[in-house]
């Protein structure tokens, strides 16, 4: 019952609910392609809806990069989708370019009225890096990290936070590079470029979703076992690809790595915690299948999420 395609890989997801359905947003490449891992740069938005997030109803491709030239004509990578208070469901989204090879990631906004037919607002393009956020240098990284935008409401004000993957420009060993930035809206379309609220631990902290539970805060985020830093793995344990978080009071920080174990190692990643009328289920993409080891591209079954006495995170797997 996992969510998939025959003819497109699917990989990172994320989801908003509207009344009893559940509505996927999911990246979609075509196994035509051949090679999975060219899956980034043929890149699109697929869209499906379930009231169970077991069964799921495809509804098509939503969204894509624009047909160019354009910030973001050569890709269009994760996002996020919310409802503003004008009653208008707005995306947020990472775009590169084909200028520049996709070395410099940005970030986009567009809006719906129906969460499937998307209208970019002006270019699209909201927030770009400054002297806080590094900037692409052959030989420290692949690419400019400024990417996977997560927005939610502020619970301290009547605007709006939104969270991404970025790195910072200071840090010498890059395994301790990785960083969760900030920006600050009062309505959605006006954005102002804080400082980042965490660095450390990671090269990469991606896919970053910042939720509440009892009073307390969580930043999920997913890594691969090759980015972690002696920190992180002091900290977590024994370095593995998949899903971790940080812990705050607040969701502006100070945040920490939580202590170990990982929350989620092994062949589930890009994941979300989704709160279904009290219950928190995680969704993420399945990579390698365990017997063939070809990519796999399919959005697994959920699993739950319980919060422990000492508020730690755990997972039970759905059956």
């Amino acid at each position: 019952m996992v969510l998939a395609l025959d003819d497109k890989w699917v990989w990172d997801s994320w989801y908003v609910r509207e009344g009893n359905l559940w509505h996927c947003f999911f990246l979609q490449a075509p196994k035509s392609i051949g090679d999975p891992d060219l899956r980034h740069w043929h890149v699109s938005y697929g869209h499906a809806v379930s009231r169970d997030l077991k069964s799921w109803t495809q509804l098509g491709t939503c969204f894509a990069p624009s047909a160019g030239p354009a910030w973001d004509d050569n890709t269009t990578w994760t996002g996020s989708v919310v409802r503003g208070d004008d009653g208008i469901w707005h995306l947020f989204y990472t775009g590169t370019s084909k200028a520049d090879d996709g070395k410099h990631q940005k970030l986009g906004h567009a809006v719906s009225n129906d969460l499937h037919m998307w209208q970019r607002v002006g270019s699209g393009l909201i927030l770009d890096r400054d002297e806080r956020y590094e900037e692409y240098s052959p030989g420290r990284w692949h690419d400019r990290a400024f990417r996977d935008p997560w927005v939610l409401r502020d619970p301290e004000g009547s605007g709006w936070l939104m969270y991404f993957t970025a790195r910072s420009p200071d840090a010498a060993n890059t395994l301790e590079a990785g960083a969760i930035g900030l920006a600050t809206s009062p309505d959605l379309y006006d954005w102002t470029l804080e400082d980042p609220v965490f660095t450390g631990g990671f090269g990469e902290l991606e896919v970053p979703q910042v939720f509440e539970v009892s009073g307390r805060w969580y930043c999920l985020f997913c890594t691969a076992a090759r980015f972690w830093s002696p920190q992180a793995e002091k900290l977590v344990g024994p370095p593995m690809t998949g899903s971790h978080y940080l812990i705050g009071d607040n969701p502006r920080g100070p945040w920490q790595i939580a202590p170990g174990p990982m929350l989620d190692g092994g062949n589930r990643y890009a994941a979300r915690i989704l709160n279904t009328s009290g219950s928190l289920k995680l969704m993420g993409f399945l990579m390698d299948d365990a017997e063939t080891g070809a990519f796999r591209g399919i959005i697994d079954d959920p699993a739950e999420v319980h919060v422990t006495s000492d508020q730690r995170l755990t997972l039970t797997e759905t059956v």
